[in-house]
């Protein structure tokens, strides 16, 4: 009889983010595979787990895959994680899973901590339809690229980005998408968590003005909407903000900043619309 694949998501951050059901696989799993032994030894010892662990990561997924299909065969239970997260999500553990149903050993997803689902449900964007897109390209050719495909996409757009090439990608944005709500969500269930909710250029001026930047991020992008928020008038702008998921007040905030004006001038404006 075949042992058993496990999927069991980890926490993104704060280590009380894991499920009683994924401590339990953890301590019943023969093996766990993961990205760093290093950091998943840290959560293991933290609850008192001692299982063997192996390196599974992009370096050597053909290899270990294989080698993992075989302990599987012979009756092994495994416990696939990555380094934080769900696996599979931007992380090792394709190939794996496919050679498993391939092989007809069970595949059994235990599910938990998502930096995904954590942004989406917290950034203010709408959530009825949302596309994940992964890490944004390293260069910007290619990132303009994927962005024109996706320009017309009636869905919140998310994406991991690095801190080193958080400033290019909202020029980027800001050069195919125009000036759209973006959220940038950094550090989600860590001590210096913060979300940053404007428009490309009122983040990146907020980001051009810290000594330095750092952390995980990922980065909502709201629906579109039409034509660029500043060719709108500011009663128009603040409307396609909220249509993109923002609250009113985020809105107004969010107009006001990148217009330079007031929120009461904002607020204004839309009370003359009405009458």
């Amino acid at each position: 009889m075949s042992g058993v694949l496990y999927l069991v998501a980890t926490p993104i951050g704060n280590l009380e983010d894991i499920t009683l059901r994924a401590l339990r696989v953890l301590r019943e799993a023969d093996l766990v595979a993961c990205e760093d032994t290093r950091q998943t030894r840290k959560l293991l010892d933290h609850y008192g787990i001692h299982k063997p662990t192996v390196s599974y990561h992009e370096h050597n997924e053909a290899l270990r895959s294989a080698e993992l299909l075989e302990k599987l065969r012979s009756g092994t239970s495994v416990a696939l994680v990555s380094d934080a997260g769900t696996p599979l999500i931007s992380d090792p553990g394709y190939r794996l899973v496919i050679k498993a149903i391939e092989s007809g050993v069970p595949v059994d997803p235990i599910p938990g901590a998502s930096a995904i689902l954590a942004a989406l449900t917290a950034s203010g964007l709408a959530t009825d339809t949302f596309h994940f897109g992964g890490f944004l390209p390293a260069r910007s050719t290619q990132r303009r690229k994927l962005l024109a495909k996706l320009k017309d996409e009636p869905a919140t757009l998310v994406f991991y980005e690095a801190p080193h090439r958080i400033l290019e990608a909202l020029d980027d944005i800001e050069a195919v998408l125009g000036s759209r709500p973006v959220v940038l969500a950094r550090e989600l269930t860590k001590i210096h968590q913060e979300f940053l909710r404007g428009t490309t250029q009122t983040l990146r001026r907020e980001l051009t003005s810290r000594p330095s930047l750092k952390g995980e991020m990922t980065l909502l992008i709201g629906k579109a909407t039409g034509p660029a928020l500043t060719e709108l008038s500011i009663p128009e702008a603040v409307a396609a903000c909220m249509c993109a998921g923002l609250s009113r007040m985020e809105a107004m905030k969010s107009v006001a900043r990148d217009r330079g004006l007031s929120k009461r001038e904002v607020y204004r404006a839309m009370e003359e619309s009405t009458r």
